[in-house]
C-alpha cells in the first residue's frame, strides 16, 4: 500500500479517453493516505486556513505551480484566510489516481 509519502512523490499520468475512474474500494484505500481530505461523490476536498491573506495567496500561487508541473488543476474556492481545493478527473468522469498524488502534493506543501 502507498504511503501520502509515496503518492506524493509520483508523477500524475495522462488519462486516455474510456479510462474507468476509481472504484469506490481503490477510493476508499488512497483517501485513507492523505491528511483530512473529503470524498464528495466523485470528487476529493479539503479546507486548509491561514493566518491572513497574504499566507492564503501565497498557498494558491503554489497550487498554480504544482497544477502546471503535473497537468492537473483543481478547482480552487479562495477567500481571506481559507482556500478549498478540490480534485477530480474530468476525463474519467469521476477519480483517478492523478487526485491522490496531487492532492498528496498539495498537502506536503505546508509540511516543508
Amino acid at each position: 500500500m502507498a504511503t501520502t509519502c509515496d503518492l506524493a512523490a509520483r508523477q500524475c499520468k495522462p488519462c486516455a479517453g474510456g479510462t474507468p475512474p476509481l472504484s469506490q474500494n481503490e477510493v476508499n484505500t488512497l483517501i485513507k493516505q492523505l491528511d483530512d481530505w473529503i470524498q464528495y461523490d466523485h470528487l476529493i476536498g479539503k479546507t486548509f486556513e491561514f493566518k491572513n491573506y497574504y499566507q492564503t495567496m501565497a498557498f494558491v500561487n503554489a497550487i498554480a505551480w504544482l497544477s502546471h508541473r503535473e497537468d492537473h488543476h483543481p478547482d480552487l474556492t479562495v477567500s481571506y484566510n481559507k482556500c478549498h481545493v478540490e480534485y477530480t478527473t474530468h476525463a474519467v468522469n469521476g477519480l483517478s489516481e492523478n487526485d491522490f498524488i496531487c492532492a498528496a502534493k498539495v498537502d506536503a506543501l505546508l509540511k516543508i
